[in-house]
Order: structure tokens, then sequence, then C-alpha cells
């Protein structure tokens, strides 16, 4: 065991990596100019569904400085394969999902305004927009679907003539005949439709690839701002380029924000890969701002029925739930396991629920496709179990807290499998719900409502107890669920002759601080400075196979990986001291960085070792090889499970429709937390970004012709400073048995909780003055109409 230090596990240490990004001295995709580098403009079509008639770029051929103009067409004779989806989803009846084409530039129809037609590669960006301008093209306008339900209306166009109805699946889960039955002899239903709005992710860093090919060794080597550069490897290999995956390697290097939307595999690195090869010279693409709108993947987008039933106590005894994911024109990489196995078994939430049974209906629209966004698919099953949790309490009379209070799952009845398939591997709900309720000074509230009164406001306190699902695992079941790869993760530890240490892992960061927390890990298990720690990820070429940062897996997973490959150093380790300080290997001891005789005050530290291992003349290197390096995979034997229970406090202007968010205390169990100052700051942003679902960010599209209205920020409202409170922040702690840190992840916590509590307050806030729904966001306007419909 080592002694608790300044930056070990445990330690608010400041982030080692913020003094590059706040000096200027990052260096994201951007910033990087390869030798003979040209430039990649992208031409999209500019209606949401039609036949591609004709296109001509002979003119655009010949324009100044222009290098080539490629189509669908070309991609296509050059064998190129369309974009993947890598999850499949089974029917009710059993059968796979229904699987359309992705080309990687539209050949024969576009199916929502943004698909890419034809791509300019020109000596600079400016040249390449002026000849997309001389690019003819004619393509027939057919008629569209923007929303669910013009997707699912009777006779509704086809986004493919194979999906009848438009539906790409149909999915369940769960006992339905179990639920029937309680529902029959239930005292009370309650009965809630929620619509869980589109968002787009935009990260601070827009989407930016660039290709290069190596002739003489048929290399490709990419360059792009992504969340997991070896599925971006594996994918190309496999699916899209189809050249061996050792002839291509991705470096991510810093990544400006992702939230999901830089997991996926995107036509543009396929684009620049492909036509760097073609044309000779290294090939950039910078998505603009605009175009993210257009092209990057959407998050959300759910219509849920659901219903709970209790007995006379208050009790919860089943739950049902219906839900359409509209999937947008084309599977993302993701998409089908979001609403469906990311989502459906947690509705039930931290409720001792006995039944429960949910069907997922994804349906095809004219759209941007839809996949992961920060939580990906655990805030809209949160959403929908609080608001319905919520709603009960108002009808049956019992206060919010209280009817949590009486369902939550016991901490004895860990682990916990609930009725959807999950299971729960460790929690407290009720000290989390109180330690909040008293954070939050929920039992003074009525006074505080009365003095807004007063001021002619209307107030209002909700909350909501999320638990998400962390770190998939393991991979069997994973795979057996629809995955296309296993969820394990890679980390090497090697240690060089001074004694500093090398670890280079599978999982990227693009904002989580895993510079600091990994070392802080690896300085507190090996004793040593932090300063002589490096964290290496984010390139195909050094590291083994790992996912990447997807789903607040990587301290969970990638952590696990780095304490089972420090665990085969230690060991090592202690060999080699056993013969330096003659004594059996049995009786050695690691402890605060030296190896120790048991019993004695023998030892030698660390770094010593290290120069030993290499300089084998000191031990027979007949039995142990030279060297201190280390490699190890791990898979973890299921998902964490973080939980908490948030509380937002608002008032809203009923003669404007204006909410100000006044308060709002968090109390997350993240497991055993390795750095509480990166931690706060993750539940900071994650909550930011939830109040900005609840109360402002919509992505609308014409519900007529399918074009994106909100596709820019004049349109799309983003969360300001000055819209949100100081965060109150605090935690219980109850380790995860499923990882060797106890860890279970809190990237996507705030994203979460934070909606369903914003929304409760919302309504605890309306109620009093007639209004029975509101939908997400819960804009000025929507406010005002609600309370104007109320009075009349």
């Amino acid at each position: 065991m080592n002694e608790p230090t300044a930056t070990g596990i445990g330690a608010s240490l400041r982030r080692i990596e913020d003094h590059r990004f706040i000096t200027g001295r990052g260096k994201y995709t951007d910033d990087i100019q390869r030798h003979g580098q040209v430039h990649a403009y992208l031409l999209r079509s500019n209606l949401a569904h039609g036949e591609i008639r004709h296109i001509d770029t002979a003119q655009a051929k010949q324009a100044p400085g222009v290098l080539a103009v490629f189509t669908g067409a070309d991609l296509r004779a050059d064998g190129i394969g369309d974009l993947p989806v890598g999850w499949m989803t089974t029917n009710i009846d059993g059968t796979l999902m229904f699987i359309p084409p992705h080309p990687v530039l539209a050949v024969d129809r576009v199916r929502h305004v943004g698909d890419p037609i034809a791509v300019i590669i020109a000596a600079t960006l400016s040249q390449a927009k002026d000849a997309a301008e001389l690019i003819e093209f004619d393509i027939s306008d057919l008629p569209a679907v923007a929303n669910i339900d013009r997707a699912t209306a009777a006779g509704a166009p086809l986004v493919w003539d194979g999906a009848a109805h438009n539906t790409a699946f149909h999915w369940q889960v769960g006992n339905s005949a179990a639920v029937e039955a309680a529902f029959a002899r239930a005292h009370h239903i309650t009965r809630i439709d929620l619509v869980n709005n589109r968002m787009v992710a935009n990260a601070m860093e827009p989407r930016v690839a660039i290709g290069e090919f190596d002739e003489g060794r048929g290399e490709y080597l990419l360059h792009l701002s992504s969340q997991n550069p070896h599925v971006a490897r594996i994918l190309l290999a496999t699916a899209t380029l189809k050249v061996p995956e050792h002839k291509i390697r991705v470096i991510s290097p810093d990544v400006g924000g992702g939230f999901g939307s830089k997991a996926m595999h995107y036509a543009e690195e396929v684009i620049v890969l492909w036509s760097a090869k073609k044309i000779g010279r290294p090939v950039k693409w910078t998505s603009e701002r605009s175009e993210a709108f257009l092209s990057d993947r959407h998050g959300r987008d759910h219509k849920t029925h659901a219903e709970l039933a209790l007995d006379a106590n208050g009790k919860f005894l089943a739950l049902r739930a219906s839900t359409i994911a509209n999937l947008g024109a084309y599977y993302s990489t993701f998409g089908p396991a979001i609403p469906t196995f990311y989502s459906a078994p947690l509705l039930v939430g931290t409720y001792a629920i006995p039944a429960a049974y949910c069907d997922v209906r994804g349906v095809f629209t004219n759209t941007v496709p839809v996949d992961a966004y920060r939580g990906a698919g655990r805030p809209e099953a949160a959403y929908v179990i609080e608001r319905l949790v919520d709603q009960a309490a108002h009808e049956v009379g019992l206060d919010p807290a209280e009817i949590r209070r009486r369902n939550f799952i016991p901490p004895d009845a860990f682990p916990y499998d609930n009725p959807l398939g999950a299971q729960y591997d460790s929690g407290n709900f009720g000290v989390g719900l109180e330690k909040a309720l008293a954070l939050a000074d929920y039992a003074g509230f009525e006074p505080r409502r009365a003095a807004a009164k007063a001021r002619g406001k209307l107030r209002g306190i909700g909350m909501s107890s999320y638990i998400e699902a962390c770190g998939a695992g393991p991979s069997k079941i994973i795979m057996a669920a629809g995955a296309g790869s296993g969820m394990f993760e890679s980390a090497t530890i090697r240690v060089n002759p001074s004694g500093s240490v090398v670890v280079v892992t599978g999982t990227h960061s693009h904002g989580q601080g895993h510079e600091t927390t990994f070392a802080q890990v690896v300085s507190d298990k090996l004793g040593i400075p932090i300063h002589s720690i490096e964290i290496v990820h984010g390139d195909t070429g050094r590291s083994a196979f790992g996912l990447g940062t997807v789903g607040s897996r990587s301290l969970a997973v990638g952590g696990g990986a780095i304490i089972k490959a420090l665990d085969k150093v230690i060991a090592k380790g202690k060999r080699i001291a056993s013969y330096i300080l003659e004594a059996a290997e049995s009786d050695i001891l690691f402890e605060n960085g030296r190896f120790v005789v048991a019993g004695t005050d023998k030892g030698i530290s660390f770094p010593e070792i290290a120069f030993t291992a290499h300089a084998p003349a000191k031990f027979p290197s007949d039995e142990i090889e030279p060297g201190l390096e280390e490699t190890a995979f791990f898979d973890p034997a299921n998902f964490t499970f973080p939980a908490g229970l948030h509380i937002c406090e608002l008032e809203v202007d009923p003669q404007t429709g204006a909410t100000e968010v006044l308060a709002y205390t968090v109390v997350d169990d993240f497991g055993n937390v390795i750095n509480p100052m990166i931690v706060e700051g993750q539940v900071h942003g994650g909550t930011v970004q939830g109040i900005g679902q609840a109360l402002l960010e919509n992505c609308v599209y014409d519900p007529d012709t399918a074009q994106l209205l909100s596709g820019s920020f004049m349109d799309y409202c983003m969360p300001r400073a000055d819209n949100l409170p100081n965060f109150l922040v605090d935690y219980i702690v109850t380790p995860s048995p499923h990882n060797p840190l106890g860890v279970k992840g809190c990237g996507e916590a705030g994203a979460i909780a934070a909606p369903p509590a914003v929304m409760n307050a919302m309504m605890n806030a309306l109620r009093p003055a007639g209004v029975t729904e509101l939908s997400m966001p819960a804009t000025p306007l929507k406010v005002w109409q609600a309370l104007r419909a109320a009075h009349a």
C-alpha cells in the first residue's frame, strides 16, 4: 500500500495539460499543415429528398487551382464501400433490422439537406469553394418527411423503398405479461407523453481530417479530430477503404470537445484518404460551423408514451413505455444502439419496480443521422422515468421526495437485477437524496415560493434521481446485444532506465483531463513524482487497440487496463528485487515507491529497479527478460452505474415567460473519485448542457420541406454563463466492484440528470397557474403561451 500523496488518487490536482491550452500551445488537427497540402470542399445537397438526375463537373475541373473533382460514381468505381453501421438490432419477431446503404457521396438519391454529392480538391479552400459554384447538377425534388409525426403518418412518403412505414426496426425488452398483470391490480395509473428534443453537439472545435498516402510503402496516414482513432482505423480498413488495417495509421492530437459527435465514422475521413492517394498530395478538410449543423451527427429526438402503475401506498408496481426514435436518413455508426440497448434497460431508474416492458420503434426521416450525444440513451431514459415519477407524486398527493423514498432500491439489494436486464453494481440512493435535500434547503422552499409570488414571480423546485450505465462490458454480452466489436481497453506501461514512465493508452482525451488523472493513478501506484509520468494517447501507431473515449468509460475501463499493466510491472520489479536484495520473491513488498524485504529495512527504490532492469548483468537474464515494459487489456465484468440526485430551483416571470435558474444542487455517486476538481468540472459541463436542452436548445426542421431551420447560432440557442447559477456539488461514495479502481464514470451525469430536474422544477412553478404539460425546451415563448392558454 502507498500512503496518500498530494499528486495521487483523491488529490484535486490542477490539470497538467491546461498550461498548453491556456497559453495557446495546444495542437489541434486544424493546426497541422502537411507539406504539399491541398484542400477539400464538399458540395452538399440543398434538398432534403431528391433523385440525382445529372451532375456535370467539367467546368469545375477547369477552375483555377483545382486538382480534381470527384462524385459518388468515382468512389463506387474505385470500390469504396458504404459507411457502416456498427450495431445490429433485431425486431420483435427476431428478424434483423432493415439496413439501407449509406454511400460516402450520394450516388442515386440525396436523403437530407447536407447530404454530400461531390468533393472539390484545390490548392486553396477559396478556390475549392469557387469551383463548387461551377458544378451543374439536377436533383428532382421528392416529398420529404421531417419528423417523427410526419414519418409515421398514414401514407407518408418513404425515405427508403424497403422500409415500410419508414420503420427501421421494432425492438422490445421486458416482460409484457407481468406488466399487464401488475397494471390490472393497480390502485392508480399515471400516464405521460414526452418529447426528447433534437440536439446538435456543437463541440468547440469542428471536425477536421487530413489524409495522406505514402505510395512507396502503400500506407495511409489520417490526422483526425476523433474520440476513438482505433475505431476509425478498423472501419476504414474493413468497410470503406477496404485495405489491410496495418496500412492505416490514425493520429488524433488535441481534440476540442466531442460529446459523442466525434465517435462515428464519417464520409470526410474516407474522402481525404482516398483523394490523397488519387492526386498524390495530402488533402485537408475542415468543417465550418454552418456545415457542422448539416453534417455532424445529431442527438436525442424521441417521442415516448409511458405509464406507471402504483398501489394504494404509492409503491410502484410496474412500468410500460413505448418510444419512437428518429434515426435520420441513414444509420449512423452506433445509431440503433442508442434508443434500444443504451436507453431502455434504464427506464426503471433507481426504483424497485418489479415489472417493466418497453418497445422501441426506430424510424427514418429526411434529416441528419442521429447518434450518441452526451449521455447517449441514458438521458432519454432518465427523462422518462423522472418526469413520470414527479407526475405520479402530483396525482397521488405525495411529496416528490417522499414518493422516491418509498420506492428506492434499498442499499442491501445490490447487486440488483432490474426487470429490463441491467444489473446495478452498488448504490445508496436514499443517503444521496437526504444529503441533496439538506444542501438545497428543500424544507425551506415554501417561504421562498411565497416571497417570489409577492414579487409577481412563479417559483418552482424539482429533482431527478438518475442512474446511468458506463464503461460497457463484458465484451461477450455487448457483442451478443449487437455491437460489432469488443469493449475492452488497452494500456502499455513503459519504464525508462531513469525510472520515468510512459503510459500508452487506447482511450483518448477531448477535454476530460486524462493526462492528469491517469498520471495520478500511476503516481499513486508506483510512488513516483507526477512530473516523471507521460500519458500518450490518440495514435494507432503507438497504442494497442482500444475503443477510445465514449460512454464515460475511460477511467473505469482504460484505468482498469492501466492498473493491470502496473501490476505486471510491479510483479516483475519484485522478481528483480529478490535477486538484488537476496530474498525470496514472496518476501518482497512494494510500498511507497520502494521494494522492501518484509520485516526488515532492506529495500531498493523504483528508479533503481528501473535502471537494474535495463542492466541485465545484475540479474539472470536467462530467467528474467531485460527491460521493464508491460501491456495489459481490461474487459470489465459489467457496466458501472453512477447515480445521483439533482435539485433545481427556478423562477418564471409570467409576463414574459423568461426563466431564471436560481440554484442547482448535485449529489453524485461516482464510486471512488480520482481528482475531485476535475470531476466537479465534468459535472458542471454536463449540467450546463442538460440545462441547455431543457430551456434553450432545439434543432428544428421545416415540417413540409425538411429544411434545417436552426442551422446557426442565430437560430440554435446555446446556454451562456448568464443563464446559469453557481452549482453546489457534493458526493457520496459506493465503489464499483467491476474495476480495480472502484470508479464509475462522471462525464455524462449532468447531461442526464439536469433535463428532468429543470422540467420538474418548471412544472412545480407552473402547475399552480394551471399549466398541466410543457415540452422541452421551455423557451420564454413556449412558457408564456402555456400560461396564456391556462388562463384562457
